[in-house]
């Protein structure tokens, strides 16, 4: 009698320019901000760091955004230094690294196509998806700390219109606007300071949208993520200091600068939304900003409504925040369990 194969263990990594995300089969996730393009030989040291406690693996699966840093002079340079990195760390350990074609390849064949496993983590996301909306049209938002993805599904199915990250930000479904790294929109009002001295993260943290994070110093100044440094933030987007400029004027650019973004999302939900051919019957939410994608498509005319599927409440905040990290270990798993 035969015996059937035992059920693999796969530890997924998403590693991109500004964070390290690992998420395990069996439900464990963590994410780690690393800087990748002020130290990117730091890498793998970093990649040890983080799998230090993980749980048993028999298998990495690989996706990645890092390679678009620009201390890498091309992107094919960064998909070969990251590559390196994870050889470096997991060279006797079975490799799957992520395609955009929506296929798992080995090291050797990711490296002899570097764009198609550039930023591809987003297609493993709605691969995975896909089970939340198995009938009709769907749409998938997924708002992370610098980039939204918005991919068509029908039937289960991703359908995007573009694979590369220059195809999908012409047709909308990547747009440049997260929740934690964006610059604050200085076009919005022309008596604004044209300086990264803010970032979106600023405006949601004074409308509450983001809560206050002591311990976090990934902003635009190196100071605490907390709505009094958030306030000196802005205030220093008016030219004026933090103690001299009324609570008042940086909230009304913290709404300014939501609302903006929020124009922004709508624009391009509505382009994507409308190539499917109908209203989708399912909108998927999911990332470190999926509060603010809730709020953007609160207020979509969706007619009929859809049905709103969040992955937080589906796989819980960890795992939603690392979700293409999980994605891409979970669909290595099964198909290694269906060979």
């Amino acid at each position: 009698m035969g015996h059937r194969n035992q059920v693999k263990r796969v530890l997924g990594l998403d590693i991109g320019g500004a964070n390290l995300k690992l998420a395990h089969t069996d439900g464990t996730a963590r994410t780690a901000p690393f800087e990748l393009w002020k130290q990117p030989t730091q890498l793998a040291p970093a990649l040890r760091d983080l799998i230090a406690s993980a749980p048993a693996f028999d298998i990495i699966a690989v996706t990645m955004t890092g390679e678009m840093c620009d201390c890498f002079e091309t992107r094919r340079e960064g998909v070969e230094t990251i590559l390196d990195a994870v050889e470096t760390i997991f060279g006797q350990t079975p490799l799957r690294i992520w395609r955009n074609d929506g296929r798992f390849v080995d090291m050797v064949t990711a490296r002899q196509t570097p764009y198609g496993v550039a930023s591809a983590n987003w297609l493993a996301l709605a691969t995975f998806a896909g089970r939340f909306a198995p009938v009709g049209p769907a749409l998938l938002i997924d708002m992370g700390s610098t980039t939204t993805d918005i991919i068509p599904v029908v039937d289960g199915k991703p359908v995007p219109q573009g694979r590369t990250d220059f195809e999908r930000l012409q047709s909308g479904e990547l747009l440049y606007r997260g929740v934690r790294r964006t610059p604050y929109p200085w076009t919005i009002q022309t008596d604004l300071t044209a300086e990264l001295f803010a970032t979106m993260l600023d405006a949601y943290l004074l409308l509450g949208t983001v809560p206050e994070n002591a311990e976090d110093h990934g902003t635009a100044d190196g100071r605490p993520a907390t709505i009094d440094h958030a306030h000196t933030r802005l205030a220093r987007m008016l030219g004026r200091d933090g103690d001299h400029c009324p609570p008042g004027a940086t909230m009304k650019l913290a709404r300014m600068a939501a609302a903006h973004v929020a124009q922004e999302m709508n624009t391009a939900i509505r382009r994507v939304s409308e190539r499917i051919g109908s209203k989708p019957q399912y909108i998927m939410t999911a990332g470190s900003g999926e509060a603010v994608a809730l709020q953007v498509i609160k207020y979509y005319d969706w007619a009929p409504p859809a049905l709103l599927v969040s992955l937080k409440e589906q796989l819980g905040p960890g795992l939603s925040s690392a979700a293409c990290a999980y994605a891409a270990a979970t669909l290595a798993a099964e198909r290694e369990d269906a060979n």
